[in-house]
């Protein structure tokens, strides 16, 4: 391996599980500094100038104070495309991915599809959408105007239109609008939560779009699914991803207001973590 690499590995032991560490040293050689394959596994000592050596040090100081590898190089890989991230949005996981392979997959081969995504944060989810869904309609919204800068400018990266709002989804000032399919990966996660989770998370991404009060955990699930059935028009479709804790309450809580052929899915680890329920 690259000489650089274990030093990467060396600088980093302690701060992080060994796989995790690899998987960042490689990250940062071949995306960060482009090293090749070439020269990352065959141990090629290729030119690493004393820049990219400085650069490397101050990366590696604040991954120590566990500040996320995508905030620090500013962009992270989501659904094939390539989004800007900073911490005025959360960082898009792997299980959001297969939120979206479930929309997409629902409406195969249908032109013209109007989205709606609340809490757009980054735009990972509407911008997704837009570019794999034939001819959609994609509007997103989200609270914060800092998310929604972010949201705007992974668009024009991506080269699709999604027309982004700034809405307070708890506030009385909703848009009018009909759309076939609303979208939410909502703030799901409980205050007292925050004891079993990672620093990198805690301490950088946004709370806003992380944390629910211990006693409201569906405040956002409730108050969507009442907003969309207003706004979904015939045969509309609501997509949730939900937290595990609160699959079955978030299907019965559907269930009582209505809605029809409600369907909890796993996610690639087996927990509950998406729901589909369509408009009485």
């Amino acid at each position: 391996m690259h000489p650089i690499y274990t030093y990467i590995r060396k600088e980093l032991s302690g701060f992080y599980p060994d796989a995790e560490v690899s998987a960042m040293a490689k990250s940062l050689l071949t995306d960060v500094f482009h090293l090749s394959a070439l020269d990352l596994y065959a141990g090629k000592d290729s030119d690493f100038s004393s820049e990219n050596l400085r650069r490397l040090d101050d990366i590696l100081c604040r991954l120590k104070s566990f500040e996320p590898l995508q905030y620090i190089v500013g962009e992270t890989g989501f659904y094939g495309f390539s989004f800007l991230v900073s911490p005025s949005v959360l960082i898009p996981r792997p299980e959001t991915a297969e939120l979206i392979d479930w929309i997409s997959s629902d409406f195969k081969g249908i032109s013209g599809v109007r989205i709606l995504d609340i809490g757009t944060g980054s735009g990972c989810i509407s911008i997704s959408l837009a570019s794999v869904m034939e001819d959609a309609h994609v509007s997103a919204w989200d609270i914060s105007g800092e998310a929604l800068l972010v949201a705007g400018k992974n668009s024009e990266l991506n080269g699709v239109n999604v027309s982004f709002s700034k809405v307070d989804v708890l506030g009385e000032d909703i848009p009018d609008m009909t759309v076939d399919v609303i979208v939410s990966n909502p703030p799901y996660i409980g205050e007292s939560e925050k004891k079993d989770m990672e620093a990198n998370v805690i301490d950088w991404e946004p709370g806003l779009a992380l944390f629910v009060p211990d006693d409201k955990p569906l405040v956002f699930y409730e108050r969507i699914a009442f907003l969309g059935l207003r706004l979904l028009g015939d045969n509309g479709k609501l997509y949730f991803e939900i937290n595990q804790l609160y699959g079955l309450e978030t299907v019965e809580m559907l269930h009582r207001m209505g809605y029809v052929n409600v369907e909890l899915r796993k996610d690639m680890s087996g927990n509950d973590r998406m729901i589909k329920a369509e408009r009485p």
